[in-house]
């Protein structure tokens, strides 16, 4: 049975009056939520995301702005932890099934953009979306907390961003049919080196007409994973054991090459009728491998090397 979730009801004290609040998307004149109310209300009140329900490490992040140019796109919401671990939110209304699955893989294209910088480039790209001197990036976290010290904010900031440390949010208006589909599309995903959360953030509208009540709610996150790095002394480098069964083998190399143009062309002519349905990547093998939403469900579609079908 799908799961659903009703309007919250408001209970006034001495009176047996029960209120339904009505979401945002129902206010009087028509007056529809839009991506950037919820990257206004992301901003102004980062504590309304439950980022501890996902991971803890990352609580209490400090607002830096709004639409955070990257080559891969702006970022909606940007935030980092006096500790310099960065928090990226892309906000997105529950209305095209297509973009569903898209933004999954738009905010994955932030986080591969932003691992290639350090605190400068950051700060750089900071101060020009806020058109401000200096830098407004740590003039911002210190006013959370006046004593993070400059250098070690600088160093930590940069070490998470080139080790992919970011915690990765997307939050969404509201329940709608096939919404929860995108947690087995995460799942997929989940090797990526980043703490992803899928995050339901519907609006309420108060009896007043002006005061807001949000209703948090984690539809999906992932597990950290994380990567060993083996640093090494200037001079010194890991030396590969010779093996004659490891060299490369022309012929293996060329038909990998092939099975993968193969599939690519096949996957590029490929019609899903559900838009839900993540495609794999083109692989280098005689098979792919189509995720089910099904625990430990996949399907296997092999080549026919004789027919080339």
């Amino acid at each position: 049975m799908d799961r659903q979730h009703s309007a919250p009801l408001l209970l006034t004290t001495g009176t047996k009056d029960v209120v339904p609040l009505k979401p945002f998307t129902q206010q009087g004149g028509g007056q529809a939520l839009s991506e950037a109310d919820i990257q206004a209300v992301v901003h102004a009140y980062p504590a309304c995301l439950p980022i501890a329900e996902i991971d803890a490490m990352f609580s209490a992040p400090v607002p830096i702005c709004t639409e955070l140019n990257t080559p891969a796109g702006a970022i909606d919401n940007f935030m980092v932890t006096p500790s310099g671990l960065p928090v990226l939110v892309e906000c997105k209304l529950w209305r095209n099934p297509e973009g569903r699955r898209e933004v999954v893989g738009q905010i994955l294209d932030y986080a591969k953009e932003l691992s290639r910088w350090s605190s400068s480039d950051l700060q750089r790209e900071v101060s020009r979306r806020l058109k401000r001197d200096g830098n407004p990036l740590l003039e911002m976290v210190r006013t959370f907390d006046p004593e993070v010290d400059e250098m070690q904010f600088n160093d930590a900031l940069t070490a998470n961003l080139r080790r992919g440390r970011f915690l990765l949010l997307i939050v969404g208006d509201g329940i709608g049919e096939g919404v929860e589909a995108i947690a087995e599309y995460l799942q997929v995903h989940a090797g990526l080196h980043f703490s992803l959360g899928l995050v339901e953030l519907p609006i309420y509208v108060m009896p007043d007409g002006v005061t807001r009540l949000v209703a948090p709610r984690v539809l999906a996150r992932t597990t950290i994973v994380t990567r060993n790095i083996v640093a090494l002394p200037d001079g010194y480098a890991i030396e590969e054991p010779e093996d004659a069964a490891s060299e490369p083998d022309p012929e293996r190399g060329a038909l990998a090459g092939e099975q993968q143009r193969f599939w690519k062309e096949f996957l590029d002519g490929l019609k899903l009728d559900d838009p839900e349905q993540p495609k794999p990547k083109p692989a280098r093998l005689g098979c792919i491998f189509f995720s089910l939403p099904g625990r430990n469900m996949w399907l296997t579609v092999y080549r026919n090397m004789h027919h080339g079908r």
